[in-house]
């Protein structure tokens, strides 16, 4: 595989179906974070899938719900080769009100943290 490939989130990294997210959260498997809950199961594949749950009532802003949306699949696609061979659930447990540029600003690094912290207690 090329090293561009390796880093690329493709389908296969997805969750894609509805029975995949219930299988994670039925194993009940959770790590909290300060904004982030990461839900956990032994994974179906041999490299790790990532799904995401960004509700509305945390998230009211389509802006902001799509803004972490795409700052978390960038963290986890440059973190997957590292990461065992797990199905994960991110979930945005904490609501975010704010809707200003600088708190967007400081919205971004507050993610990529907390997930980094969440994807350090996994087990391995």
């Amino acid at each position: 595989m090329s090293v561009a490939g390796e880093f690329c989130f493709r389908p296969r990294h997805r969750l894609l179906q509805a029975a995949e997210y219930t299988g994670v959260f039925g194993q009940r498997r959770v790590l909290r974070g300060v904004l982030l809950d990461l839900h956990f199961k032994p994974g179906a594949t041999e490299s790790a899938r990532l799904g995401l749950v960004i509700p509305k009532r945390n998230a009211a802003l389509s802006v902001t719900r799509n803004y972490c949306k795409r700052v978390t699949r960038e963290f986890f696609r440059q973190r997957r080769a590292g990461l065992p061979a797990l199905d994960l659930v991110l979930r945005l447990a904490r609501p975010i009100k704010s809707t200003s540029r600088e708190f967007h600003d400081s919205l971004g690094p507050a993610l990529r943290e907390d997930f980094d912290k969440l994807l350090k207690r996994l087990p391995r």
